[in-house]
This record gives C-alpha cells, structure tokens and sequence, in this order.
C-alpha cells in the first residue's frame, strides 16, 4: 500500500519548515562552522533526514531508505560518470605533460596582468569548469596565475570572480541537468531560461575582475578587450544553452572568448601594460612552442567539445538509443508506487503517484562521450600509451572517491526529502512570501552553494522545493528553478569548499578568512543583480522567458 506524503507534521507551516530544516543546517554546521569534510558533513545530513523522515514524516523505514538508494544510484550514473571521464582527460593532458604547452600558449599571449586574467581566470577557467567542474578550474588557474606573477590573494579571489560566469552549466552541464531531474521539468527548459540570466551576469564578469584588480582608471586602458570578452562569452553562453542544451554553453563560450581575444590582440594593444605594484612577473623562456604542438596539446578538449557536441543532439541520442542493449530502465524496488503526493502540492485531478523509474543510459550518457573522447586523444599524445591512460583512469577514480561519495550521499539526501515530503514542507513555508517569491529564489541557490560547494549538490537540494512553492503562489516552476542554479554561481566563490581549493592552490593555506573577505562582497552584489533579474522576468519582463 502506497504511503501518502504529509507537510505539516508538528503543526504550524514555519515550524515544520524549521524541522525540515535540519539536516541543512547541519550541513552548515559542519561546513561553515566545523569545517569539516564534505563527506563527513553529508553522512551527518544523510543520518539526520533518515531520522526525520522515519519519525517525523511518518514515512516507512524501507521507503526512506529505498529512496536515498535511488538518489545516491543516479549520484553514481550520471553524475560521477561525468565527473570521472571528464577528470581523467584533464589528468591525462598532465601527464602525458601536454598540459603545459596549454598553459604557455595562454601565458604568452600577452604579459598584461589584467588581459591575462581575462584570458586564464574568465576564458579558459570556464573551459576547464565546462569539462571538469567541481573545484577543477579555481584550482588549476589560480595556480597558473600564481606561476605567471600574480599575488597569490588576487589570483585566488579573481578566479573566484571569474568562475561565477561559467558554474550553472559546469560539467557538461551537470547543475543543470540535475535541476532538470529533481524538479521534473524538461531539460532544455531549465537551460534556456538559465542561458536568458546567466549571459547578463557574464557580460560584466571581465569588467569587474579588472576593477578589482586595478581600479576603474585603469580597467578603461582595456575596455575594447573586456568588451571583446564579455560580449562574445554572453552570446555564445546565450545560443548554446539556448538551442543546444546544458552540456556546452561552457566550452564553447570560452573558445569564442579565446579566439576573438586572440584576434583583437593581432590589432589592439594596450597603450601601456599593467602590473601589481612592486611585483615580478615570470619569465617565459625559450621560444614559443610551434602551432603545431600548441594544436596537438589543445586537441583531447577540441575532440571533446565535438563529441559532447554529437551527444546533446536530440536526433544522434535517438540513434544511439535505439541500439541494443543501450538503455535499461526499470521501476525502483521498494519506491516505486510506494510514495503519494497530496495537497496542497498536488493539483486537483492529478495522478498522486511519484515515480520512481531509473534510467541507465550507458551509451548515450555525456561520460561516454568523454571516455570515448579520451582514448581517441592518446594517440596524439607523444610518449603516451593505452596502457597510460588505463592505469590513469583508475587512479583517477582513487582521487576522486570522497568527491564520489560525497556527490552519492548529496544526491541520497536530495531524493530523500523530495520522496519524504520535507522538500514540499520547505516550499510551503516559502509560500507565505507571496508575490516577492521570486526574489527569494536565487537566494535559495546562494545558500545551497555555500553550504554544499557545488551547485549540483544545491540544485539537488532545493529544486523540487523551488518548483512546488513556485507553483503555488503563481511563478512560472522553470524560472523558480532556473534561478536556483543562477543564484548558485554568486555562493561558490565564498563555500568554504572553494576557499579551500584556492588557497591550497596558491600557497595560502591558513589564510582562508582573508580570501572569504576578499570575495564576500563581491558575492552579495551579484546575488544581489541576479534577484532583481529573476523578479523582473517573473513580472515586467517576463516575455524574455521561452
């Protein structure tokens, strides 16, 4: 017999909320407060919401547990596959020592502080963010900076900045693509509203990096390249999310960006170059690497983005699906058809039944891509062999098994509530803020970030309770979510996760308080600008919605 769902189980709209609130802020608990490990902090939440849910909710212990099963199995597939195939490329260009020609070919564009930032922090940070995502690109370029002269709380903060343009779609996409699948709503909605507020954020990213580093006096010395970058990121941000999917937007903004850069620097310089006060610059020695090398380095992402590209077309993933054997979907034991929904979250005269059906698309997942992806590159590698990538494939696996188990329980949580109701509990309470939902919503995301670190892990959490409290007082359930993962990009720069990564990547450790005031500021006002976007396009501009 199917358990119906309960939202007021202790009496009062607020009070449950609060209840249902637990494991969320003991999630900030052990991460903001405790600074514990993100997998510690998951497995305290996860304990806390088997608990309520059992006791509070009313829930059957076997239905609880079977749901946090099936959030934790979609974890694993296809999250971790992405994020485990699209690290392994990253490993392998490093190396096969393919990775440094990357780096150089950046680095010697031009030895501007402020158009190198533009060019490592913005550009290619959203590269690396578009493929690996999950802390990747902060580390990686912050590092780069660091190596190239900067001063490590700048190179820190200024990644920070620069990596809030590219997060929603980070991955290939995979923020995204779990507010998609929490909330139950189509995919390429979810992403298109994103591509309508995201780019507007992306325009003015490189304007504000380098009014950070240098003042707005000297930030107009490049203003024809911050335009340049902020102008060709924000349309290509804008078609790709737009009329491809979720799982481009990223690398293709930052190759647009890195090209028109490139273009604009063989007819404009500077008049003078810029850099900190009293710092040195590294020196690149040598010649340059030759076209050639620098294009054989650049080709495992090039032949990536292509394959990515093939697989977020609706017409090959139909091919591909439709080959046998290719797709296994079945109902999930002890969930499905065990869970019903009630008012106020179920409209009249709809089915109360929530599914609960898992879909193992092994060949037309976006990690297969990626692995397919990798091993066509080996053979571009010199001195690189199958064997190579195989034995980094594994050991990428042994790096990322806490990332893999905090991203399962994460995942385990998220269901949890969505099946127990305590989601819904959430979303009423919300309710009661009426017409001004709207401006809440991205808040929701910031909030989610700066305690998970990761807008997946956010989305995860909140996007089934940003759809129902956006039904119920009248805000179209897409834009509710969509500012989810919008509202995520301005907390990752301040999760105590981010200010961890960058400060081991720039030698700072212990200074984390430092870098937190550095980019709190910054944080607050472009959640700030992302809530007035968000409340304006659910009311005055609401035809910028598709």
């Amino acid at each position: 017999m199917a358990w119906t769902q309960v939202y007021d189980p202790v009496g009062g709209a607020v009070l449950s909320a609060l209840v249902a609130g637990i494991p969320l802020i003991s999630l900030f608990y052990m991460l903001a407060v405790r600074r514990s490990k993100g997998h510690y902090a998951a497995a305290v939440a996860v304990i806390l919401s088997l608990i309520l849910a059992v006791a509070v909710w009313g829930m059957p212990a076997g239905t609880a547990f079977s749901a946090l099963v099936f959030g934790s199995a979609f974890g694993i597939f296809p999250i971790v596959w992405i994020v485990i195939t699209a690290v392994w490329v990253y490993n392998m260009t490093v190396e096969s020592g393919e990775f440094e020609y990357i780096k150089e070919s950046l680095a010697r564009l031009t030895d501007d502080r402020r158009l190198q930032a533009i060019f490592i922090a913005f550009a290619f940070g959203s590269f690396i963010e578009g493929t690996a995502g999950f802390g990747t690109p902060v580390a990686i370029t912050a590092a780069m900076l660091v190596g190239l002269g900067f001063r490590p709380l700048y190179a820190a903060g200024i990644c920070l900045i620069a990596n809030t343009a590219p997060v929603a779609f980070g991955a290939i996409g995979i923020p995204v693509i779990v507010a998609a699948q929490v909330s139950g709503l189509p995919e390429l909605q979810v992403s298109q509203i994103v591509g309508r507020q995201l780019p507007i954020l992306s325009l003015i990213v490189p304007l504000w990096v380098c009014v950070v580093m240098c003042g707005f006096k000297r930030t107009m010395e490049v203003l024809p390249a911050i335009i340049v970058a902020g102008v060709s990121f924000a349309i290509a941000q804008f078609a790709f999310s737009n009329f491809h999917g979720p799982t481009l937007p990223d690398i293709m903004s930052a190759i647009v960006t890195i090209i028109a850069m490139v273009l604009l620097l063989r007819v404009w310089k500077p008049s003078r170059v810029w850099r900190f006060e009293g710092e040195q610059a590294a020196v690149l020695s040598g010649e340059a690497p030759a076209f050639g090398v620098v294009l054989r380095a650049w080709l495992p992402y090039i032949i990536l983005a292509i394959m990515v590209f093939l697989w977020g077309l609706p017409q090959f993933k139909a091919i591909l699906n439709a080959m046998p054997g290719a797709v296994l979907k079945f109902s999930w034991p002890g969930l499905d058809g065990m869970v019903e929904k009630a008012a106020p979250i179920l409209a009249a005269g709809k089915n109360p039944n929530y599914p609960a059906v898992f879909t193992f698309n092994w060949l037309s997942a976006g990690g297969t891509a990626i692995l397919l992806a990798g091993f066509f590159s080996v053979p571009f590698m010199p001195g690189y062999s199958f064997g190579k990538a195989v034995s980094c494939f594994f050991r990428t696996i042994c790096q990322l098994r806490f990332p893999i188990l905090t991203i399962a329980m994460i995942l385990g949580l998220a269901y949890l509530m969505n099946y127990s109701g305590m989601s819904s509990t959430m979303g009423i309470a919300f309710t009661l803020t009426g017409a001004f939902f709207p401006l809440f919503s991205p808040i929701l995301g910031w909030l989610g970030v700066f305690l998970t670190g990761s807008d997946t892990s956010s989305n995860a959490l909140f996007c089934g309770m940003q759809r129902s409290t956006a039904e119920v007082v009248g805000m179209d359930p897409a834009l509710a979510v969509a500012s989810n993962a919008t509202g995520g990009v301005t907390g990752k720069m301040i999760s105590p996760q981010s200010i961890s990564v960058a400060t081991a990547a720039t030698n700072m450790v212990g200074q984390e308080g430092n870098l937190f005031r550095f980019t709190l500021g910054h944080s607050l006002a472009m959640t700030a600008v992302l809530c007035a976007i968000t409340y304006l396009q659910a009311t005055a501009l609401n035809w910028m919605l598709p």
